[in-house]
């Protein structure tokens, strides 16, 4: 078993769960993304409460994506901030992108939907192995 240290885990999966609130914010991507799904924005957004629950396990959810993540990095033996971004792009391209890709072709998902999902995943990708990565260094 791989030793991985929790700290950049943590610090990361915190990093990652605040970029996709973020992304999914009125900030960002929000109004295209209720849009695409046929809601209306403005009335999602009144009254919006954002559910603890829910918010619990997406960060469950980042703290194990980046535990995962740090686990491929320490075995790989990546050190360099440049490989980091390399294994965090082919990671996006074989797992989210394929993914996603299999919900736009079978489950009829709208393909901005899918690609707003992407660039949520590809920021996710790429910015958990460089953490990890620069700790690391």
């Amino acid at each position: 078993m791989v030793h991985v240290s929790i700290l950049p885990v943590v610090i990361a999966a915190v990093v990652v769960f605040v970029l996709g609130w973020l992304w999914y914010s009125p900030l960002l991507f929000f109004k295209p993304w209720m849009r695409l799904r046929g809601l209306d924005p403005v009335a999602a957004m009144a009254g919006a409460k954002m559910p603890a629950g829910k918010l619990l396990v997406e960060l469950v959810r980042c703290i194990i994506l980046a535990y995962v993540i740090a686990g491929f990095v320490t075995l790989l033996g990546i050190r360099s901030w440049i490989y980091a971004i390399h294994f965090g792009l082919v990671l996006w391209i074989g797992f989210p992108v394929i993914l996603l890709t299999g919900s736009v072709l079978w489950e009829n998902v709208p393909w901005k939907v899918a690609a707003i999902h992407a660039g949520d995943w590809l920021v996710k990708m790429l910015v958990i192995p460089l953490i990890v990565t620069l700790w690391r260094s």
